[in-house]
């Protein structure tokens, strides 16, 4: 069958899918809108968390930075990872015996103020929104390229897909729905991963493959992976540090403590019945998440050495411009691929010169759309590649969608401007708020500030820097005062937010930048989307600090602080 009719028929099949799930599970209550009602099995919820979490930035986006940066990348990995099993340990479970329905309700609470609780909202507004944006540039990368329309028109048609299921559906409908879209996106990783291996080295796990010999030769791939990209100008592949040491480490704290705040994921552990169901749901999406993160250094790879085999099947020998392959052609119309004859030779060379490189626009964020064409593997698993790749982007959208409509419905309009809201008015602001999300991300997704795992690294520094001490100081500190967690809140986004604006852009528009986005600019070296740590080691700081000259918890709040770390009495979390 004709690859563009599969592809339709594929991603066509997935979402009457999501939306038959999102009508069969719409949600009828504020908790099933919140929290799915909270009677989610926790091997479910393992799997909806691990859609939830696996985003554009890890399906799409992540083996891409991967591919082109070598070892570098390996930061994107350790930082996302590593903050998964600090939120599964430290946060989760302390935060599911509270029991209530949101963030920034536990900081509200904990912290005895609602100025708190309105500062966690407005740092959950802009964490979640940046955090979209990246979504939203993946939906407009895979709708483009396998729609075949412009980047444009693809980002329009995800957000309508959206806005049906998660308006309708609330947390019931995009839990339910998540775990189709897990099961979608991880046949779509592995299976080409699996094929790929097999054409390359004989072995059909891509894990092992990508540090075997291979197929008919002693040559490891690693290594010859490693002198192509040298002969071309590039740094070595399985050395090249991000940056320096110092960034490295500050890129990986960012990620990972940025990954242990972000509300969107938090929020899922709410849905389980009990506090031990919360730490199960969590070591089985760990399970559903490594999957697809052992799996991405070997996709990279292959990808990046396929890529370039491509465009120089041998040495000192380039690809003709007018024959090259139909994946090159499709993904030039999308305007992420792009030729540029500098010699007018009529053909296409690729190297680190960007005075020589004709290879003038090679976007990160196709590489593992575009790797099963390249690879020239069967139509069917091109096709399925896109409707995992439209399913990684959609389950994550989603779901921050939804953490920034309960903070605004939930915590500013029922917590602070209209308590005696019935429940009803509560469900429809908590839609008109996601429409209007869906909206305003979609609008910012026409510009995104980068390549969707970048967008979403200085999502993750943001939440490092505001949402993450709050919640931690919340649990294990008594003495912590509603000063101290507001000024820290205030100070570390703050930072942060002045730090990446005057690199980056204001809202990242990048003509309102008034520092270049270069090293030279950068304090000790550490670029914007790693930030996020030296932002929360300023939250904590002055958090600290404000609560030593302030005065101590209410016994009340130090006696609710209590409750939630001992484990006496764990089983039975508050109702709701």
């Amino acid at each position: 069958m004709e690859l563009q009719t599969l592809t339709y028929l594929v991603v066509g099949a997935s979402f009457a899918l999501y939306i038959g799930i999102a009508i069969w599970s719409r949600a009828g209550s504020t908790r099933d809108f919140y929290v799915a009602g909270g009677g989610v099995h926790p091997v479910a919820n393992g799997m909806a968390t691990a859609a939830d979490w696996m985003s554009a930035a890890s399906f799409i986006s992540m083996a891409g930075m991967i591919a082109f940066m070598g070892y570098g990348g390996s930061v994107f990995l350790m930082g996302w990872t590593g903050g998964f099993v600090i939120l599964a340990m430290f946060l989760a479970p302390y935060l599911r015996k509270y029991g209530k329905f949101t963030v920034p309700e536990f900081i509200g609470d904990r912290f005895y103020s609602k100025a708190a609780r309105a500062v966690a909202v407005v740092c959950l507004i802009i964490c979640s929104v940046t955090y979209v944006i990246g979504q939203m540039k993946g939906i407009g990368v895979a709708f483009s390229r396998f729609l075949e329309v412009d980047y444009g028109t693809g980002l329009l048609v995800g957000m309508c897909i959206v806005f049906f299921y998660a308006v309708l559906g609330g947390m019931k409908g995009i839990t339910y729905t998540q775990i189709a879209q897990y099961c979608v996106l991880i046949m779509a990783y592995t299976i080409p991963a699996i094929f790929i291996s097999l054409n390359l080295t004989g072995n059909p796990f891509p894990q092992l493959g990508l540090g075997s010999t291979l197929t008919g030769t002693d040559t490891y791939l690693l290594d010859k992976l490693d002198r192509m990209v040298m002969e071309l100008g590039f740094n070595q592949y399985t050395t090249d540090y991000r940056l320096s040491g110092l960034n490295m480490f500050a890129y990986t704290a960012s990620l990972m403590i940025g990954t242990a705040g972000l509300p969107h994921v938090i929020i899922r552990f709410f849905t389980v019945p009990k506090v031990r169901d919360a730490r199960s749901s969590a070591g089985w999406a760990l399970l559903f998440i490594a999957i697809l993160y052992t799996t991405a250094p070997a996709v990279a790879g292959m990808a990046r050495l396929n890529l370039m085999q491509t465009i120089e099947p041998t040495s000192g020998e380039y690809l003709e411009y007018d024959q090259r392959p139909d994946w090159f052609r499709n993904w030039e119309t999308t305007g992420l691929l792009a030729f540029e004859d500098k010699n007018g030779d009529g053909r296409i060379q690729y190297s680190a010169d960007a005075a020589s490189n004709e290879m003038v626009t090679v976007d990160n964020d196709i590489m593992v759309l575009a790797n099963p064409e390249i690879a020239q593997l069967p139509n069917w698993i091109i096709a399925l590649v896109a409707a995992g790749g439209l399913a990684a982007a959609l389950s994550t959208a989603a779901g921050l969608l939804l953490a920034i409509a309960s903070a605004i419905s939930h915590d500013l309009l029922k917590g602070m401007i209209a308590p005696g809201i019935s429940e009803r008015a509560e469900l429809r602001a908590s839609r008109v708020a996601m429409a209007a999300a869906i909206l305003g991300a979609g609008y910012l997704g026409f510009n995104p500030p980068g390549f969707a795992a970048g967008t979403v690294a200085l999502a993750f520094g943001l939440a490092a820097s505001s949402i993450f001490p709050a919640l931690m100081m919340g649990i294990f500190s008594k003495r912590t005062t509603k000063e101290g967690a507001i000024a820290g809140m205030v100070a570390g986004i703050g930072v942060t937010l002045f730090y990446v604006f005057q690199h980056k852009g204001i809202m990242f528009v990048a003509s309102t930048a008034f520092l270049g986005d270069m090293s030279a600019n950068w304090f000790l070296g550490i670029e914007p989307n790693a930030f996020g740590a030296v932002g929360a080691v300023v939250n904590f700081t002055v958090a600290m600090l404000v609560s030593r000259v302030t005065s101590a918890p209410p016994a009340s709040v130090q006696e609710l602080v209590e409750h939630i770390r001992v484990p006496a009495g764990a089983n039975a979390a508050q109702d709701h």
